[in-house]
């Protein structure tokens, strides 16, 4: 067995999971009628290349592959030969079949009484003038197009115009600060920056632009920032900025898509490093678009014609350009799109939009569960969601617990809940159950989906028989899985491929329960899940290291009800700093300043000394324990074993947030 080191838990680590015994069959109504059914396992297993070609005919090819795939261990090419548009599969094809009057969104802004209903020609129009605005620009096949937007329907239309003309587009959250925007603009070498005055969040608006001006102050490549008025803020304009209003509202609603390569880039999105550097995570299009619209199907078992489906993330993260942009509406969904927070004007927000739309399929957080669950059962009892009929969770493993709770109070103690696993990395939803197949399992993963070859494996790359852990790995390339890390071969190799050699490693363990379903446990690196966010903890320490009164600083994630795992820091001071009293606020708001407020620490620890080995590496592994209050573990390994005992004195001096 090999040793437990920060990186390489122990496979002992790996296995501890508790024991789930309750089953929820699924609706005999559903599975009579279901999208997938259990003959797609099989199927799959006798030909996963001729499945993924099957879920490839779904799309509208304009000429179709000649190779299915071309695997040159890491590099994957999947579809060669063929040419699609994704803003034609997604928009035009619907309107061409006579669906143009079907609602393509449901936007709801926050203020009360802020919406708008969005047709798919309603959408085919804007999409076109957006692309005629974007090559008026000069914006050209290839180049890439930065976006800091808030959830309005601009958003998922300039993802839509940028595919449509073949450039590619880079969301940034708009929770994100200039410091983290620019360095993403900067790795892209971004032509184009589109964002808004600003958006609605907690009842008053929220600024946009004033860190964008901020973020391209030293990037001479953007040439320029296409501005939506969504807040009527004043703004700062420069000789770049072009207002939407301006510009797109005068273009052409016609545009002819020009068909692109399967393997032309769609898209880069970038997610936290371990070294620090985020990385660009590289997309395409054929392959991507075909896994998206046929999980999407599968996953959520859509019926288009009357389902209203509802994803609650954001577009600046990966769910929201797969599962409210791409997937939705290749299948030629209706869904709803929400700008606000779920407790804005009051908490009861997403029921009442439940309510309100009679929405039938939800997907959210496991993070959001758990609070809603923390505001009270009363809440979603004051609201007729009857309408529901398969419920969703996405971003982290989901707790049994909260599983019940969404299972009972939101879905009525009828709904099947899809619990899925997947990444940034992966582009589409690889491990789940299937709604009109799975019995349920709170808390588990389940099985791989048809076509998927996702294994757990020990240190030595062997599978593990039922009831052992270890690692997650998927054997086998799939359709929507990352190219490369943008600019960067070596790096998408070393971090993806290095620890096992042959199998993609995402870096969670997982368990193979008895029944051989799946569990996932979590990141086994030094990547921190909060509210299902990825936030590095090299990216945190270096922001604390950057504030003039920190010497050195070491983070880790510690279990937290809420957010799933909660940022503690540890802070040596410089000689010259004073320990104030409020110090760990001063650091805190500085790391929000620095990467936004989603990395800012829960508790900040001032100590005199980090436990070090004596190669000089900080033992996270100590720190996570005493960040957990939990007994120290093995200290042999320090350069100094008293330097537990200096950072447990200190305890009573840890500073968290108001």
């Amino acid at each position: 067995m090999a040793a437990e080191t920060p990186g390489n838990p122990s496979q002992e680590t790996l296995s501890n999971l508790l024991h789930e015994s309750r089953r929820f069959e699924p609706p005999a109504e559903l599975a009579a009628g279901a999208n997938v059914t259990a003959a797609a396992y099989e199927e799959a297993n006798a030909d996963r290349l001729a499945f993924w070609e099957q879920a490839a005919d779904r799309l509208t090819w304009a000429e179709r592959w000649h190779t299915t795939l071309e695997w040159n261990a890491p590099f994957a090419k999947w579809f060669l030969g063929g040419t699609l548009n994704v803003a034609y599969n997604c928009v035009d094809r619907h309107v061409e079949a006579g669906n143009g009057e079907k609602v393509a969104y449901y936007w709801e802004g926050e203020p009360d009484g802020d919406e708008r209903v969005i047709t798919y020609a309603d959408l085919q129009k804007e999409v076109a003038k957006a692309a005629n605005a974007l090559t008026e620009l000069g914006v050209r096949k290839g180049d890439r197009v930065a976006i800091y937007m808030p959830m309005i329907p601009e958003l998922p239309i300039s993802l839509l115009a940028c595919a449509r003309i073949g450039a590619i587009h880079s969301v940034v959250f708009g929770g994100f600060s200039a410091t983290a925007l620019r360095s993403r603009i900067d790795d892209a070498d971004a032509k184009l920056v589109i964002t808004a005055d600003g958006g609605y969040r907690r009842g008053a608006p929220s600024a946009l632009k004033p860190t964008v001006d901020e973020a391209i102050q030293d990037c001479p490549g953007v040439e320029h920032v296409l501005v939506v008025r969504r807040t009527g803020q004043d703004v700062a304009v420069t000789e770049r900025d072009v207002w939407w209003h301006d510009l797109v509202e005068r273009q052409s609603d016609r545009h002819t898509p020009e068909p692109h390569d399967a393997e032309d880039p769609l898209y880069i999105l970038y997610t936290s490093g371990t070294t620090g550097k985020p990385k660009g995570i590289l997309h395409t299009t054929g392959g991507y678009l075909t896994q998206t619209a046929w999980t999407h199907h599968a996953v959520f078992d859509l019926k288009p014609d009357t389902d209203i489906y509802w994803c609650t993330a954001d577009i600046g993260w990966v769910t929201g350009h797969s599962y409210i942009v791409y997937g939705p509406l290749a299948n030629g969904a209706t869904s709803v799109l929400y700008e606000g927070t779920p407790d804005t004007p009051h908490r009861g927000r997403f029921w009442e939009i439940v309510q309100k739309y009679g929405v039938t399929i939800l997907y959210t957080a496991p993070t959001a569960i758990r609070t809603f669950m923390k505001w009270g059962d009363d809440i979603p009892a004051k609201f007729d969601m009857s309408s529901l009929r398969v419920l969703g969770s996405v971003g982290e493993p989901i707790n049994p617990e909260a599983y019940v709770w969404y299972r009972e109070h939101i879905g009525g103690d009828r709904t099947p809940v899809v619990d899925t696993w997947w990444q940034t990395e992966t582009g589409a939803i690889m491990i789940s159950p299937l709604p009109g197949v799975t019995a349920g399992k709170p808390g588990a993963a389940m099985r791989p989906l048809p076509g998927i070859s996702a294994d757990v494996v020990d240190d030595q790359a062997r599978s593990v028989p039922n009831g052992g852990g270890g690692f997650l790995v998927i054997r086998d390339p799939w359709p929507s899985m990352l190219r490369t890390i943008w600019g960067d071969d070596q790096r998408y190799k070393d971090t993806y491929w290095s620890r096992f050699d042959g199998f993609y490693f995402p870096g969670d363990g997982a368990k193979r329960d008895e029944d051989g379903d799946l569990w996932l446990l979590g990141r086994v690196d030094d990547v921190m899940l909060v509210s299902g966010h990825n936030i590095s903890t090299t990216e945190v320490e270096s922001a604390l290291v950057s504030h003039p009164k920190v010497a050195e600083a070491a983070v880790v994630g510690a279990t937290d009800p809420v957010t799933g795992q909660a940022i503690v820091s540890f802070v040596i001071l410089r000689g010259s700093a004073d320990e104030s009293a409020d110090i760990a606020k001063e650091l805190r708001d500085h790391v929000a300043k620095t990467l936004g407020p989603i990395a800012k620490p829960r508790q900040i620890l001032v100590v005199p000394e980090l436990p070090k080995t004596r190669s000089g590496k900080i033992m996270r592994r100590l720190l996570r324990d005493v960040a957990e209050n939990r007994s120290v573990g093995d200290v042999t390994t320090l350069a100094d074993s008293s330097v537990m005992n200096l950072i447990a004195s200190k305890l009573p001096s840890a500073a968290s947030e108001d």
